[in-house]
């Protein structure tokens, strides 16, 4: 939790100079103080996430606008008898909800329509709103970015099964007969109970942190 904490602050410690930098005008001094306070919380990032400085840089470029959470999009399907649709990522080897990172130009329900016809092969349409997460409330592993998880209820409508490039398997899953191994970067199993109870409910409504 503490380890959580201090993230969280190296983080916001890094937005608010990202801010200060980027309405500071032609101050030289303040300019400065905002780029030391990117550095600090650079390398705190790096200490707590041991993600190297090289990739910290890359994944958190100058930034020319007002900087906000990243936003990740993901489906929950479930087949005629109940199964969940999971995907196995090739980044990890292990399982997770078919979705991705929010792409500009898509609606949500557009990228989560996008990321099963890319990942599993099946054509979806979504059907409701489940969960807003906030990722500092849940235990994934520490992560540099800041992320808010939209995951989708998705009805299956057509479509043939499929790996993509960043996909090792596809496959249904009994509630009860989950995989031991999930991709907790992107989601956590009681997360997945928490969404197969709302989705089973119709008149739930969608949980928000």
């Amino acid at each position: 939790m503490v380890h959580d904490n201090l993230l969280n602050l190296a983080k916001r410690v890094r937005s608010i100079a990202d801010v200060g930098l980027l309405y500071s005008g032609h101050n030289p001094y303040d300019k400065e103080r905002y780029q030391e306070l990117q550095a600090i919380a650079l390398e705190l990032m790096h200490e707590l996430t041991n993600t190297p400085i090289p990739a910290l840089l890359e994944a958190f470029p100058p930034v020319r606008d007002y900087p906000t959470a990243k936003v990740d999009i993901r489906g929950l399907a479930l087949s005629p008898e109940g199964e969940v649709l999971l995907v196995k990522e090739s980044a990890d080897g292990r399982w997770s909800l078919p979705g991705g990172w929010a792409d500009i130009g898509y609606t949500p329900k557009e990228t989560v329509v996008k990321e099963f016809r890319e990942e599993t092969g099946f054509e979806v349409i979504p059907v409701r709103l489940l969960a807003v997460f906030d990722k500092k409330m849940h235990p994934h592993p520490p992560q540099a970015h800041y992320v808010y998880k939209m995951v989708f209820l998705c009805q299956i409508t057509g479509g043939a099964r499929h790996e993509a490039f960043d996909v090792q398997d596809v496959k249904f899953f009994a509630p009860t007969n989950l995989p031991a191994e999930f991709s907790e970067e992107r989601i956590l199993r009681q997360q997945i109970d928490l969404l197969i109870k709302i989705a089973k409910d119709e008149g739930a409504l969608p949980y928000c942190d």
